[in-house]
C-alpha cells in the first residue's frame, strides 16, 4: 500500500505556505515546522510543542518527514566522511563531508547516477537512473547535521554545502532549485548564498535561468580550454560550445557585481595539462570575473587517465597567475574510500540507452 502522506522534507517556504494552507491554517505555521526540521533537527509531529495538540494529530495523518536511509558510513584517516544512502533496494548515491580548519564543506548529490557521460569521472561510468526528489536532496544535508558535532568553539560542522556529489544538478533543475531555497532560507539552514555552490558542466539555459530563480555561487566543469579537447572529455559541451558557454557565465557574473564563477579544471597528465592548455585558459578568462580550480585527477577503475605530476600541476598554476588568472590548486580528501573529486559512484541501475558521448543532442532537464 502507498504512503499518500505528503513528505514535508524538501518544500520550501512557498511550498509549505501552501500545505498549511490547505489545511486551513495560517503561514507561520509553515515557518514553525521548518524551524524544528532544520534547525532542530526534529522529525516526530509529537514533539513540536508549539503546535497546538489537534494540529500535531492531524500532521501525524496527513504528512510526515522522510529521510533518506542510511546504508553505510565510511571514515577517511584525514576526517573525511562518506555515507552511502539508499534510494530503494537496489540503488544508492553517495554524500561527502569534508572538514578543514576555517570550514566544513558537504559535498551532495542530486542524481541518482549522472547522464552527462564525462570521461574522466566514475558517475558518469555508472550510467544515469533518475533524479533525486528535493527531500532526498536536503535530506543528505539534514542526516549530516544529525550526525556531524560542532567544532570545539562552538561553530556548525557544515559551513558550506556543494552541489558536487553525483549527477548534473541542472538537469534536475524541479527538484534541486527548491533545495536551494531550503540551504539559504532563514528558516531552513540559513546558510549564505555564497556558501552553497552549483557545479555544472554547462547547460547554459538553465545558468540563466539560475540566475532569476536562485542566485548561488556557481562553478563550472570547463577541463579544456578549447572545444575539441572538451567536446571529448566532457559531451555537453557539443550542444554547448566553450563561447556560448562562457557568454552565459558572465551573465551570471554581471547580475551580480561582486560574484566570481569559478571554473574546475581536472588535471590530466599529458592530455590538458600542457603550457600551451595554460596559455589558452589565460585567453578566455583574464579580465573576466573568473577564478580556477585546479584538481588532480582521482583514479578510479577501468579510467585510461593519469594524474598530473604535482610538479606539472604547480606550474600550470603559476602560469595562470602570471597571466593574470587567479588559480588555486584544490587539495585530494578522502581518496582512501574513494570519496575524492570524482570517484563519487554509488550504486546504480543504469537505464541509459545511448550514452550522451556517442550522439550530439541535448539532455532531458525536470524544469
Amino acid at each position: 500500500m502507498t504512503d499518500s502522506r505528503t513528505n514535508l522534507l524538501g518544500l520550501p517556504m512557498e511550498g509549505m505556505i501552501a500545505f498549511f494552507d490547505a489545511l486551513g491554517e495560517k503561514p507561520f505555521r509553515a515557518r514553525q515546522v521548518m524551524k524544528w526540521i532544520y534547525a532542530r533537527g526534529v522529525d516526530d509531529f509529537e514533539s513540536m510543542t508549539d503546535l497546538s495538540k489537534d494540529l500535531r494529530a492531524r500532521l501525524a495523518q496527513e504528512a510526515e518527514i522522510r529521510l533518506p536511509e542510511i546504508g553505510a558510513v565510511q571514515d577517511s584517516e584525514d576526517g573525511t566522511v562518506k555515507w552511502f544512502l539508499r534510494t530503494d533496494e537496489h540503488q544508492g548515491i553517495e554524500t561527502v563531508y569534508i572538514p578543514e580548519p576555517s570550514r566544513g564543506t558537504l559535498c551532495i548529490s542530486s542524481q541518482v547516477g549522472c547522464a552527462m557521460d564525462c570521461s574522466f569521472c566514475a558517475t558518469a561510468q555508472q550510467g544515469f537512473n533518475r533524479n533525486l526528489t528535493a527531500a532526498e536532496i536536503v535530506g543528505q544535508v539534514l542526516i549530516a547535521k544529525r550526525m556531524l558535532e560542532p567544532g570545539p568553539d562552538g561553530r556548525r560542522a557544515i559551513t558550506n554545502v556543494v552541489l558536487m556529489g553525483m549527477g548534473e544538478p541542472l538537469a534536475n533543475y524541479r527538484n534541486v532549485v527548491p533545495a536551494l531555497k531550503i540551504l539559504i532560507d532563514d528558516f531552513g539552514f540559513e546558510l549564505s548564498r555564497r556558501r552553497v555552490t552549483l557545479s555544472t558542466s554547462g547547460i547554459v539555459p538553465w545558468i540563466d535561468k539560475l540566475a532569476d530563480d536562485c542566485n548561488v555561487a556557481l562553478a563550472v566543469s570547463l577541463h579544456a580550454p578549447h572545444d575539441a579537447l572538451r567536446n571529448e572529455l566532457v559531451p555537453i559541451n557539443r550542444r554547448y560550445p566553450i563561447a556560448k558557454l562562457l557568454d552565459a557565465c558572465w551573465r551570471y557574473a554581471s547580475a551580480y557585481s561582486s560574484r566570481q564563477v569559478t571554473f574546475e579544471y581536472v588535471m590530466l597528465d599529458g592530455v590538458n595539462d600542457g603550457r600551451e592548455h595554460a596559455d589558452r585558459l589565460i585567453r578566455l578568462l583574464r579580465n573576466r570575473p573568473a577564478k580556477v580550480n585546479l584538481i588532480p585527477f582521482n583514479p578510479f577503475p577501468g579510467t585510461h587517465y593519469r594524474r598530473s605530476p604535482d610538479d606539472v600541476i604547480e606550474r600550470f598554476r603559476e602560469r595562470l597567475l602570471g597571466g593574470g588568472v587567479l588559480a588555486t590548486t584544490r587539495r585530494t580528501r578522502g581518496d582512501d574510500i574513494d570519496a575524492a573529486c570524482g570517484q563519487l559512484a554509488g550504486r546504480v541501475v543504469d537505464r541509459m540507452r545511448v550514452r550522451l558521448g556517442k550522439k550530439l543532442i541535448g539532455v532531458t532537464v525536470q524544469a
